[in-house]
């Protein structure tokens, strides 16, 4: 779920170590376009933060990297983004780190019929992804390797949690209180800043 193709197979091959050492993981990498390209590469620190100058720092980090190497063979703009607060989930861990949130999930292939689910998630289990379907008394066992793509589902307690997991202060839950209220709240769920210089080739 990370990639979608070969060719997005290597980029992520070429940026993870690097960064890595810079303190970032990898949550997500995609090659978007024809013409003119988007290489969008979605990362966070291991704790789960991911500001803006987070972004700019990772996107500054690899641009040297990628001139140098050169692996995609036009032009493209580099964007850096966080996962948001919908965010994918991508990586067995993240179905462990969310445990409690309700998610939807598509797979690659039917089960009784259906691609699609949503549901509480309930951990992992050797190779499988646990979650409460609605409608069903037991745990669902859905193997990680069927899944085309999962994302959480955006309430009001995934924004609340989201702005504790990211450091906000007592004033900004506060406000935050306030807008949901109120019935106010505007967010931005991939929070994405281009690269300085879009123009690598």
């Amino acid at each position: 779920m990370r990639t979608t193709s070969p060719h997005e197979d290597k980029l992520l091959a070429l940026i993870e170590p690097a960064a890595r050492d810079l303190g970032y993981e990898i949550v997500r990498v995609r090659l978007m376009g024809s013409r003119r390209k988007t290489f969008q590469i979605m990362a966070e620190r291991p704790d789960g933060r991911m500001s803006s100058g987070d972004c700019e720092k990772l996107s500054r980090g690899l641009s040297p990297l990628l001139e140098a190497e050169d692996p995609i063979d036009s032009e493209y703009a580099l964007e850096v983004s966080s996962p948001g607060i919908d965010r994918p989930l991508t990586r067995f861990v993240d179905f462990d780190r969310w445990i409690g949130w309700e998610a939807k999930l598509e797979l690659d292939r039917g089960i009784e019929g259906r691609k699609r689910f949503s549901g509480e998630l309930a951990g992992t289990e050797d190779n499988n992804i646990c979650i409460n379907l609605e409608g069903e008394e037991d745990t669902a066992l859905i193997p990680f390797e069927w899944i085309a793509s999962a994302r959480l589902v955006l309430t009001d307690d995934l924004i609340r949690e989201s702005l504790r997991r990211r450091g906000a202060d007592e004033d900004e839950l506060e406000q935050l209180e306030k807008a949901l209220d109120d019935d106010q709240v505007e967010f931005v769920t991939d929070d994405v800043l281009p690269d300085a210089d879009p123009d690598l080739t």
